[in-house]
């Protein structure tokens, strides 16, 4: 059967792609390399308490076997949402530099999962490239992007709290989570010397009609996000763009099909199809589309393109400038800073919050100028915990959780990384068990990223002084390597021409027009921002733009 189109991967930016190519008509094939992840069903341990898991939610020693790189994070291989993850020993990778390769393979890949920090871009960001002549410029501006921000603000339901800043402009929010009353003071004591915010999180707290209408609610205030949210109040590929693309009768879905090849015909200059083994069988199996969309994250769908030679495409599909696997980026972080705010003994919050304040990028702005480029912003919050006691058992340790600890805020901080072609990643000889070849990575922090992470560190202790914080400490919580932030993107940049760049500026590949690639893989800069409502813009963008030109017989 030949469809309308195929959209590979159903993560984050893939479940928009298909969403939008079946609201405008489409008969759409979204193909999915890993197991079927049913809405609420297959959340297995969503609504279960430590004590009824068998290791009470922590790794045990297998585990650290299994899931090797996702130990690196510190989080994702917990007992209570690993299922989720990608077990490493299954589906290894080479690292002649290391690099922490975080993967979902499942309905919805890591939209599951993800941190639902839901930032826009500005032309701050776009625009950085072209005036500090590093790596290539953007082909587009702010101005074309915000009307797609709101389109997806709007289905998705990001809350947030309108600011007015120009570095990190204001959404379609639906109203903000509530800071605590330490984060409330913070913020007061940091006024006029460092901005301050709650969290923009993609979390209904308002829910409109339509998102009632696909059986989405507000969120809970759980705090249990990455088990998969039953309420479908956090946006998910599974609470939001599949239900909404099947209402349509436009979806066919399949899933264990391993796509590693685009298929393109020299005689007509387009794709036609795809090709892809049975992730258990290793049985080969073609699918035809007339448009074809690839989302399988940035790394597999560089990696798929890779594989996709011809006669026209003898590098690799688009690959005529050589840039295809190339400046990869991420975010790296700084040590985590924390401390002790004395006072407001007698007051405490309802529920657990799953967002907590940011703090935007301050330097390198206006008149701050640092001896590194571009900057930083921090993710953090200020919280209670039982006092415990770690030289207490018995009666006397049960006494002690009674009793509420002082108030304790942290801070993470997150920065950009900057483009550069030699952070990249090789087909290795060696093959996995279906005979694919492995991705050898070979990517590394620079100096400008190094220089960021020493001022992030030391703002992060100015930061808690000014604000009263007692007791500041700073410790390392997760190696200093790319992938660690699990915002890896840019491995088949956007650009003004083939020449330089794999994707022009509709997000289409160079030479093969009817195929678009609007994962991280499009990314010509990082920012310092989580980057997925970049995605989910850039996806909802290039459907309308793939049916416009299909409709006017260029497709």
């Amino acid at each position: 059967m030949t469809y309308d189109a195929i959209v590979v991967g159903s993560g984050l930016s893939g479940g928009w792609a298909a969403k939008e190519l079946c609201e405008k008509g489409l008969k759409v094939l979204l193909i999915e390399r890993g197991r079927e992840v049913k809405h609420r069903e297959d959340y297995t341990t969503a609504m279960k308490e430590a004590w009824q898991l068998e290791h009470r939610g922590k790794m045990d020693l297998q585990t650290r076997k299994d899931y090797w790189a996702n130990v690196r994070t510190g989080y994702t291989a917990n007992e209570e949402h690993r299922h989720f993850f990608t077990k490493d020993i299954d589906h290894p990778y080479k690292e002649s530099k290391p690099f922490t390769w975080v993967r979902g393979y499942q309905t919805g890949g890591r939209s599951l999962m993800w941190g639902r920090q839901s930032y826009r871009w500005s032309d701050l960001d776009f625009e950085a490239n072209a005036k500090e002549g590093i790596g290539i410029d953007w082909p587009l501006r702010y101005k074309d992007l915000a009307p797609w921000y709101s389109y997806v603000e709007k289905f998705a339901g990001i809350s947030g709290q309108a600011e007015g800043w120009d570095s990190l402009p204001d959404g379609e929010f639906q109203p903000a989570m509530e800071m605590n009353c330490a984060e409330r003071e913070i913020k007061q004591r940091l006024r006029g010397k460092y901005p301050m915010t709650i969290g923009r999180v993609a979390h209904l707290t308002r829910p409109t009609e339509e998102q009632k209408e696909l059986g989405r609610t507000s969120c809970q205030f759980r705090n249990k996000c990455m088990r998969g949210c039953p309420y479908g109040a956090y946006f998910s590929t599974q609470s939001a763009t599949l239900p909404a693309a099947m209402r349509t009768g436009n979806l066919s879905i399949v899933h264990k099909q391993v796509v590693f090849q685009v298929i393109f015909d020299d005689a007509t200059g387009k794709a036609t199809g795809v090709k892809a083994l049975h992730a258990e069988t290793g049985e080969e199996t073609e699918f035809f589309a007339r448009l074809i969309f690839l989302n399988a994250s940035a790394i597999n769908t560089a990696w798929i393109m890779m594989q996709s030679t011809s006669k026209t495409h003898p590098n690799g599909l688009g690959n005529e400038s050589g840039q295809l696997g190339r400046n990869i980026m991420d975010h790296h972080k700084s040590k985590v800073v924390s401390g002790i705010l004395e006072g407001l003994e007698d007051k405490y919050y309802f529920g657990k919050r799953p967002n907590g304040i940011y703090i935007p990028r301050f330097v390198n702005l206006g008149h701050d100028k640092r001896d590194f480029l571009r900057g930083f912003g921090y993710q953090g919050g200020a919280s209670r915990s039982a006092l415990g006691g770690q030289d207490l058992i018995g009666e006397k340790l049960k006494g002690k959780y009674a009793l509420l600890g002082p108030w304790q805020f942290s801070l993470t901080g997150f920065g950009e990384i900057l483009p550069n072609e030699n952070n990249y990643f090789t087909l290795s000889k060696e093959t996995d068990k279906l005979g694919l070849p492995l991705v050898d990575f070979h990517a590394e922090l620079g100096e400008n990223e190094y220089k960021m992470k020493e001022c992030m560190l030391q703002e992060a202790m100015n930061l808690m002084d000014i604000a009263g914080i007692k007791n500041i400490r700073a410790y390392d919580s997760q190696k200093s390597m790319p992938g660690i932030s699990i915002h890896e993107m840019g491995t088949a940049r956007m650009g003004h021409s083939p020449k330089n760049s794999v994707l022009n500026k509709h997000n289409q590949v160079w030479n093969a027009p009817n195929v678009y690639v609007t994962d991280g893989a499009a990314m010509v800069s990082s920012s310092n921002v989580n980057p997925s409502l970049t995605y989910m813009a850039l996806a909802a963008r290039a459907a309308d733009h793939a049916v416009q030109e299909m409709k006017k017989g260029n497709l």
